[in-house]
This record gives C-alpha cells, structure tokens and sequence, in this order.
C-alpha cells in the first residue's frame, strides 16, 4: 500500500496501537507513537498525534496521560477488566462440551480484548479432575442454532440416540425424525439439554444437546403455552434431578445438620429448612421421583430420611432393595 494511502489510517493505527500495546503497567511516549507507526510507513508530528489522542478520547476510548519524566499514555479501561476475562477463559477451558481446537480459538478471541501483555496473563491451565473435552465440534454450533430457534419460537427437527456397548450410535424410533416445540437451553452437570414443551403430552421435557443429530429450525412457529402454563427454568432444574424426570411430588426429608451445604447447592438459599432438634432440619421439596433422585438421598447414608409420601419411601426402599441384590 502507497504511503500516502497508510497515511489516511494514521488515526486507526494509533487505535490499535495503544489497545494493543499499553495497559497500566505499560505506557507509550509520543515518540513511541511516533517509531511504531513508522512500521506501517506513517509519518506523524507530535501535534498530529496530540490532536489524535484527543479525538480518541472523544470517541470514547479511556486514554489516561501520565506525566514523570517523560509524558506516558495508555488505556485504562477497556469493555471487559482483566478478571472477568479469566472468568471467560477459564470457562471456556472447564467446558466439556466445547472442543480443545475450538477452545484455543475462543481463548485466542478474548486474548484480543485487552492489551497484548495482559493477554499472556490469560494463558492459564485450570484443573478440572477427570476432565473429557467432547472431539464432537458440531455440538457447539447445534447449541447455537438451538438458541435461534428459541429466539425466534420456532419449531426444530432432530434424530435423537444413545450408545449401545460397542459405543456405536442407536437411534431411537428407527431413525424418524423427532419435531419439538423448543423454549429453553440449560446446563445440568455438564451437559447441554434442551428443554421442549410437547402438545401431546401437555407437558415439558428435554433431550441432550450431544445425542442430538441433524438438528434443523423448522419452517413452523413453536406450539404455545396454554394460558395456565408458565414455565420457570430454575424451578425446573431444581425439580429433574441429572435431567431424569419422573412423576413430580412433594417430599419431606430430615438431614443431618452438616449437609445443609449440599441442600442449598442443590436446591438454593431460598430453600426452607425447618430445624428438628439439635442435629436435624427437615426440608419440603418437589422433585421428579427418579433413579438420581435417589441416588443423590443415598450418597448421604444414614445422614438422611424420607419422611414422606408413603408411596415415594416404599419406591426408595425398593430402589435400595434393587441395589443390595447385586451384592448377593
């Protein structure tokens, strides 16, 4: 590109320059401005470059001037602080469901949002035992066009399946396509689900992100809500256990005083905890009775009890019945 041509893009340059290359810890003279846009085969004066600065400035970008011996100038604020964006990156390399290759990208994108020696601070490894990256790219772009249909309440068709012990794929009602009503995406350990509301059945359900195959937005407006219906995925969540669901009922149980902390994880701070004695509390939930239901109550052992309904006790008791015959 002829000079006189770079010369038009001096002011982007200078942008780019000093969101690039300053933060708090590192500054740039005048002169410095001067040197680097030489690279690009600009020549600038000081008063240009004055003027430009403060064109910047109106413009939006927080340019702060810091004098010592010499006058320094970088970028104070930007879009996102520096902790957030370890949040983001340690985020995206805790996802499951995103792959290594695709992680590199998103990391090297939100690098691109502070300045280059802050961005080496974002190189980080963060442990996560046992972690298995999905080698599956496609998941991340079913997740998006999932939420596009969601946007524009419109109606998706899949092929949905499971793994037989040879880990092939088996696709459940032979292959035929499934069409659902789609209103919310929610992540419930470690998976993507989408959560459906279905006509036939006048209820909700939900089917894994990643078992979900040739995932078209259909031509077609979502089925509504009926008018006594509002649909609250938090409570949802907190009602499908690992998203299996079940018949839905109230259950009252006794914990042991040192689990009240893996109450409110699961159940939340709202969560009413009714004191017993000096040991236990007593808590009133609605819960899809299922297998992880009960799975979750028997991880405490002794530490906890169903107190009712009869027919949920006697489904428990049924459940660690199964399980002590394995050991027979």
């Amino acid at each position: 590109m002829a000079k006189s041509s770079n010369q038009k893009l001096k002011i982007l340059y200078l942008m780019k320059m000093l969101q690039e290359k300053t933060d708090e810890e590192n500054t740039m003279t005048v002169n410095d401005m001067i040197a680097e846009l030489e690279r690009y085969s600009i020549s600038a004066e000081r008063k240009s470059i004055y003027d430009d600065i403060e064109a910047l400035r109106h413009f939006g970008i927080d340019i702060v001037t810091r004098k010592s011996k010499t006058t320094d100038y970088f970028v104070a604020s930007r879009v996102f602080e520096l902790p957030e964006l370890k949040l983001l990156v340690d985020a995206v390399q805790c996802s499951k469901f995103v792959t290594y290759k695709k992680s590199n990208e998103l990391i090297k994108k939100i690098e691109s949002l502070t300045s280059n020696q802050q961005a080496t601070l974002l190189h980080r490894q963060v442990y996560v035992a046992n972690r298995v990256k999905t080698m599956n790219e496609s998941i991340y772009y079913n997740v998006d066009k999932l939420h596009t249909a969601i946007a524009e309440s419109k109606q998706v068709s899949f092929k949905y399946f499971e793994y037989t012990v040879n880990k092939e794929k088996k696709y459940r009602r032979n292959g035929e396509n499934y069409v659902v009503s789609p209103y919310a995406m929610s992540w419930d350990d470690e998976n993507y689900y989408l959560i459906t509301f279905s006509e036939k059945y006048n209820d909700f359900t939900h089917y894994r992100v990643d078992r979900m195959s040739d995932i078209e937005i259909v031509d077609q407006q979502r089925v509504k809500l009926p008018d006594n219906e509002c649909f609250d995925i938090a409570d949802y969540s907190k009602k499908v256990f690992n998203m299996f669901g079940g018949a839905e009922e109230t259950v009252k149980i006794r914990f042991d005083n040192s689990l009240v902390n893996a109450v409110i994880d699961r159940f939340g701070k709202d969560i009413r905890l009714e004191k017993v004695d000096e040991n236990n509390f007593v808590v009133r939930i609605n819960v899809a009775i299922s297998s992880t239901f009960f799975a979750w109550v028997f991880q405490f052992g002794s530490k906890v009890k169903i107190l009712s309904p009869e027919s949920v006790i006697e489904e428990y008791k049924f459940y660690l019945q199964e399980t002590m015959e394995q050991y027979e």
